[in-house]
């Protein structure tokens, strides 16, 4: 895999990620710069190899759950934005890996590499404490949340300069967490591909006959997040969870265990998802939420 996001299922550890650009650590729920200590992960062609004791990622006993896309390998440069970037695509999944250098400048541009427009971009700082900045389609270039934070969608065009990003580009505003002067910055764009990925949002309707999301398969992956209230960003997947329904709970901006628990019951379906619940974090009557999903089984 080109890109991994580790937890630990046991113990209250943090999410962490690695790619192939960066070859070090970041957590999901930190706000803090990347951790250079990566000696114990090795990304392989076809994984991943542990090489020592990690609380994060190889607690003797432990139990973890890993989620893996594949990119490009190392990556190439990109010169299609007014920042140069280095950009590992995968343009068949819709998922590129992307650094840059960022220059504090409202209306800066980075390519990212992929054939459509990502309808999700998560940004972060390497190099100093800031939040991970994200933008979704959904909510457009004038919103952001952060995906270290529960705090619903925020009208500022600081983020993403008030612009949704185009076939070949995202833009930026001078905020450091999405563009800070001469920091290192890593992105993690993605697009819906029919048969594989969705990139969604669904209104709640508050009740245990919960609101079914259409994806076009069924997921082995599902992470929601509500945009117009306040709500953590679940993660639910079927190699945790195999029989409907579904309660097992982590979260990408909390270091706590896996837990389980009868107010977050969803169904995966051969063609989506079902919230059974009238809990406010999937089902919320009237709340909005957004989603990525990916596929058990693949058509393409």
């Amino acid at each position: 895999s080109d890109f991994s996001w580790v937890k630990n299922r046991t113990t209250a550890r943090h999410n962490t990620l690695y790619d192939t650009i960066r070859d070090t650590f970041l957590y999901s729920n930190l706000t803090n710069s990347e951790d250079v200590n990566s000696s114990y992960f090795t990304m392989d062609a076809d994984g991943f190899t542990l090489n020592g004791f990690s609380n994060e990622m190889n607690n003797n006993g432990d139990n973890y759950a890993s989620w893996n896309w594949k990119a490009n390998g190392a990556g190439v440069s990109n010169t299609n934005g007014t920042i140069t970037s280095t950009v590992s695509a995968n343009t068949d999944a819709g998922f590129s890996i992307v650094s840059y250098t960022g220059n504090a400048t409202y209306g800066a541009t980075v390519g990212h590499g992929l054939s459509l427009a990502p309808e999700l971009v998560i940004t972060k700082n390497r190099d100093v404490s800031q939040n991970w900045a994200v933008y979704n389609a959904f909510n457009g270039g004038h919103y952001y949340m952060y995906l270290d934070d529960t705090r619903a969608a925020s009208d500022y065009h600081g983020m993403w300069n008030d612009a949704e990003p185009t076939n070949t580009v995202f833009e930026l505003g001078s905020h450091a967490t999405s563009n800070g002067s001469g920091n290192s910055m890593i992105a993690y764009c993605f697009h819906s591909v029919d048969g594989y990925s969705k990139v969604g949002s669904y209104t709640g309707n508050g009740s245990t006959d919960g609101t079914f999301v259409y994806t076009g398969f069924r997921p082995a992956y599902v992470m929601v997040k509500p945009t117009s209230r306040t709500g953590r960003w679940r993660i639910k997947d079927a190699a945790r969870d195999v029989d409907n329904v579904m309660d097992k709970r982590l979260a990408a901006e909390d270091s706590a265990a896996e837990s389980t628990g009868s107010t977050e019951y969803i169904d995966f379906l051969s063609n989506g998802f079902k919230a059974r619940t009238s809990e406010g974090q999937w089902n919320g009557n009237g709340e909005t939420n957004i989603y990525i999903a990916f596929a058990e089984h693949p058509f393409k």
